[in-house]
């Protein structure tokens, strides 16, 4: 039986097989010799899996680790730079600490949440308190819980994991797609003090000192190694946790946001809810270096496969976008510039208006 994916009223032809979802999104399985076939997605896993093994530990972890310590390195030389008198340096200083920060804190984060960074699990835990604590200044449990089981278990679900926490319907589109975005250095400690409400005693103290020891740790060296006085500091801590927020927000709603929207009774399998429901972005070295590659130009094989870092995810790229289009699945991808375009265009219909549920007819 042919399925017909419906999108804001038209229809579109999509193939007739489905996946098994992870176990938390199982639903009971079909009659007939259906459950018995090989299913795409583990055919796809079985792919990536043969490359992830055939792969070092320096393609799969050390890549991206030495990226996050190269940031860390390049900080002294920043707050050195930060004392100068000279405009030049100082403003060179400024640059070196926010490409530092957005490494740390997007691409540190993103990947400590998917415990990406190593195969200890308690490691693992380590470094997500870490990056999302320390160096993020938001709670671990409350970004794990949100990013990965149910952004991630649910993506483009409608009242699960739709990435409406990144809208403000209120805000007209010239604030909230370019100036807004600045505040998320102070917005975001704000918003995680709420999420620790329900939280364990322990779990509450260990994210507000960690929170706390992050935030006083910059702070206490733009004054003794920087020099500075406390309001060019912390204008200085301002500026540097902001340098990115702009292209984060957009990130964030651009690969989404847009796309086919799913209702939590009528969604589809597992590769058809990631091939219809998230779009990469074309390479560019700066988002590259900062956001990481899961984020940028390789989301969709990220949502497939999440636990990989961001160079596997790169490795696997041609496998996937191969795959998926010899299956006649969608491989969506577009320009930074281009889906600008669309929100500021359709501000008020993707943005503030509810999105539209898309349904794949005749196969649920």
């Amino acid at each position: 039986m042919q399925a017909l994916c419906v999108v804001n009223g038209s229809m579109q032809k999509v193939p007739e097989e489905w996946t098994e979802r992870e176990r938390e999104m199982e639903r009971p399985v079909r009659s007939g010799g259906e459950e018995d076939r090989e299913t795409l997605m583990m055919e796809l896993t079985r792919l990536v899996q043969k490359t992830v093994k055939e792969s070092s530990w320096w393609e799969k972890r050390g890549i991206d680790c030495s990226i996050l310590a190269m940031a860390f390195i390049s900080l002294p030389a920043a707050f050195l730079l930060l004392g100068s008198s000279q405009v030049v340096w100082f403003v060179l200083g400024l640059l070196v600490m926010g490409v530092a920060h957005a490494v740390i804190t997007v691409k540190g984060t993103h990947l400590s949440s998917h415990g990406a960074l190593s195969e200890s699990a308690v490691w693992g835990q380590f470094w997500a308190i870490f990056f999302i604590e320390v160096c993020g200044s938001f709670t671990a449990r409350a970004g794990v819980k949100a990013h990965v089981k149910m952004h991630h278990a649910h993506t483009n679900v409608i009242g699960l994991g739709d990435s409406s926490t990144w809208k403000v319907p209120f805000l007209p589109r010239i604030m909230y797609l370019f100036i807004a975005p600045l505040a998320v250095p102070i917005i975001t400690p704000i918003v995680a003090v709420g999420q620790l409400k329900g939280q364990p005693l322990w779990a509450v103290v260990r994210t507000v000192v960690c929170v706390s020891l992050g935030v006083y740790s910059q702070y206490i060296l733009l004054r003794c190694v920087s020099g500075l006085e406390c309001g060019p500091a912390l204008l200085v801590m301002l500026l540097s946790r902001a340098m990115f927020s702009l292209p984060y927000i957009h990130v964030n709603i651009f690969q989404h946001i847009g796309l086919p929207m799913f209702s939590p009774n009528r969604r589809p399998k597992r590769i058809y809810q990631m091939s219809h429901g998230v779009l990469n972005l074309p390479r560019n070295p700066l988002l590259d270096w900062t956001f990481g590659h899961s984020l940028i130009n390789c989301h969709v094989e990220h949502h497939l496969f999440p636990s990989l870092s961001d160079n596997m995810c790169l490795k696997v790229k041609p496998i996937v976008s191969r795959y998926l289009k010899e299956k006649s699945l969608p491989y969506q991808e577009d320009s930074y510039l281009s889906r600008l375009s669309l929100f500021f265009h359709k501000y008020q219909e993707l943005m503030v208006c509810a999105p539209p549920i898309t349904e794949l007819v005749g196969v649920q």
